[in-house]
């Protein structure tokens, strides 16, 4: 699989408020981008230290941003889901506006915890989701952590207050397994 990753605050946010941005770098070389209203996002005051360490990913080429272009497929998408949804939905905030659109017009994959306000953009588009519990799993198949360890940050998440769905890692993993 080769397709970017697009991140949403929320979901990028998890692995630099404890430090494992480096779990994406192995598992998503050249591949992770955050649109520019997340790199806003992460601008404001009292996170700036997670601009910080997400501006050494850019500067060593690890990730990228993306903007959005005026006019664009993704432009008229990204509005309409930050500013004017279709009746009956509402709007979601501006980072998982433009992760989605982005996701969507280049067929990338979107990577985001918020379920709750994205679930129906996700079904609607058939967008490919990440959340963090499954970069993990997938950070544990490719041997990069242990169970152990992936408790150990799931719990480090949890106390940075990230919502993760699930008690602990090993809890997800069984989620996981009951869903197939």
């Amino acid at each position: 699989m080769t397709d970017s990753l697009f991140f949403d605050t929320d979901c990028l946010s998890a692995f630099l408020w404890v430090g494992n941005e480096s779990l994406l770098v192995k598992l998503y070389p050249g591949r992770i981008i955050i649109p520019k209203p997340v790199y806003d996002e992460l601008s404001y005051p009292g996170v700036t230290h997670l601009k910080a360490r997400f501006d050494t990913l850019l500067s060593s080429g690890q990730a990228s941003l993306e903007s959005i272009l005026a006019d664009s497929e993704a432009y008229l998408l990204y509005y309409q889901l930050a500013y004017e949804p279709n009746a009956g939905n509402k709007i979601i905030g501006k980072g998982e506006a433009a992760s989605i659109a982005l996701a969507k017009s280049s067929g990338g994959i979107l990577a985001s915890n918020n379920l709750r306000d994205i679930s129906v953009y996700v079904e609607k588009f058939s967008l490919r989701l990440m959340t963090t519990g499954d970069i993990l799993i997938q950070a544990l198949e490719g041997g990069y952590i242990n169970e152990s360890q992936g408790n150990t940050i799931w719990a480090s998440m949890l106390a940075k207050r990230r919502k993760l769905g699930s008690a602990s890692f090993t809890d997800y993993i069984r989620s996981k397994k009951n869903d197939i």
